[in-house]
């Protein structure tokens, strides 16, 4: 049976979705389950939680914790990892506070934008380090990358290693019941298109029984009036034609248009919940021992198979039944009207071969020249870890395209300046 190394296992939650997924697929369940956490108290829990757990599904699995993430990996057939390089202290504050004494807010900062870009630079020397111990000691394994910044991180490990890579994320799977249920329209015999980027691919198309279900979809959606979470997306949908899949509070940041410090009202036009990363980190840390409670001293926990797709792919490897996923991967004229370069998120068939994209063709114009807008950003970050150069770190941000509509280019340059000093030790030295 496999072995399924999880890098980042004191994420206990989604220990629990992804690896309770697999104690609940036949090919899968008899698995050993490597479990590695720099955080020893986190990894105990997430160990005891998965103990509960496998006994309470059949006792099929075997779960060990690791200190060692190179003994963790060796041999193993999938790898999951779900890390946070400087978690919410120091490096989520500074990503936050600093900009602020420039007058930039942000809402989440983990995928574009200035936090999206140190985040990044902060975490591409731990992928390097584990793509090195990868292609040592378990040199076929296939790694399931469910950390922000998606197509950054992504991108780097398909372009400059050797470890077989596809991006993660949950926003493919949830934006057409996300966007149906609240105008009342059910999701049964529903079917759909999504191709883009990561956190900005497009419903290209959404049909039941052949019909176009947009004309609808747009007519109710406009009509409301009521104040609601959705309405920088409505908005995007209304100015270019097309719905995107992740939420508004993620993409009010990746645009010039919603954040804005000379037009504040624009804030509660749109509902758009500033700081909203941090408040939620607080939360979590608040709530945890509540959690910890229901998660990991629970002898009767149970589980359901969530809609992750981590074990939907390992699943489909192992029996070789075809499996359809949107998945981050490397541009090989998939998606024509953008750069070959690029991570795009696409769909994708998996089975025992491993993950094959589909070719998707032209995007809407206007939809490629947004996602090209975002793609500049991510080159230029991975530029810069490669070649080290602070320039390019500049670079980055200056075509960042809710920095560069709130900050002159000396302003930018300051405020990259700051948040390297800010960040010290937990960045690589650029010259």
């Amino acid at each position: 049976m496999p072995k399924i190394a999880f890098i980042g296992a004191g994420s206990t939650v989604f220990a629990r979705n992804i690896l309770g997924d697999c104690l609940l697929t036949e090919s899968l369940r008899e698995s050993e389950f490597a479990l590695f956490d720099i955080d020893p108290q986190r990894l105990k829990d997430s160990e005891m939680m998965l103990t509960n757990l496998n006994r309470n599904t059949g006792g099929y699995g075997k779960i060990v914790s690791y200190t060692d993430r190179r003994e963790a990996l060796r041999d193993a057939d999938y790898v999951i990892c779900a890390i946070q390089v400087g978690g919410y202290e120091p490096c989520t504050v500074t990503d936050f506070e600093v900009p602020k004494k420039y007058g930039l807010r942000q809402t989440i900062g983990d995928t574009l934008g200035i936090g999206g870009i140190f985040r990044a630079l902060r975490t591409l020397p731990v992928f390097e380090d584990i793509a090195r111990d990868m292609e040592e000691v378990c040199p076929d394994a296939w790694l399931l990358n469910y950390v922000n910044p998606m197509a950054i991180l992504t991108g780097y490990m398909q372009r400059y290693t050797g470890v077989k890579t596809v991006g993660l994320c949950h926003s493919v799977q949830a934006c057409v019941p996300e966007l149906l249920r609240p105008l009342g329209m059910s999701t049964e015999g529903v079917q759909w298109k999504i191709a883009g980027i990561n956190h900005m691919a497009w419903l290209l198309e959404v049909t039941r029984d052949g019909e176009d279900l947009y004309p609808e979809i747009k007519r109710r959606a406009f009509a409301r009036t009521d104040k609601h979470h959705d309405m920088v997306r409505y908005e995007i949908m209304k100015q270019f034609g097309y719905y995107v899949t992740e939420s508004s509070e993620h993409n009010a940041e990746y645009m010039p248009y919603f954040i804005k410090s000379r037009n504040p009202e624009l804030i509660e036009q749109f509902n758009i919940p500033l700081d909203e990363y941090p408040r939620r980190c607080v939360a979590q840390i608040q709530g945890w021992e509540a959690m910890r409670k229901e998660l990991v001293e629970n002898k009767d926990l149970s589980h359901s198979r969530s809609h992750e797709y981590g074990s939907y792919i390992m699943e489909a490897m192992e029996t070789d039944t075809p499996y359809k996923i949107g998945g981050n991967v490397l541009n090989t004229g998939l998606i024509t009207n953008l750069p070959q370069e690029a991570c795009v998120e696409v769909p994708c068939l998996v089975d025992a071969s491993g993950v094959t994209p589909t070719y998707v063709g032209a995007l809407p114009e206007q939809l490629a020249a947004l996602n090209r807008t975002n793609i500049n950003v991510q080159l230029l970050t991975i530029e810069a870890y490669v070649t080290r150069k602070k320039e390019h770190i500049y670079h980055a941000a200056f075509l960042d395209p809710h920095t560069g509509s709130e900050l002159t280019l000396d302003e930018i340059r300051s405020l990259c300046d700051d948040l390297i000093e800010a960040h010290g030790d937990w960045l690589p030295k650029f010259k």
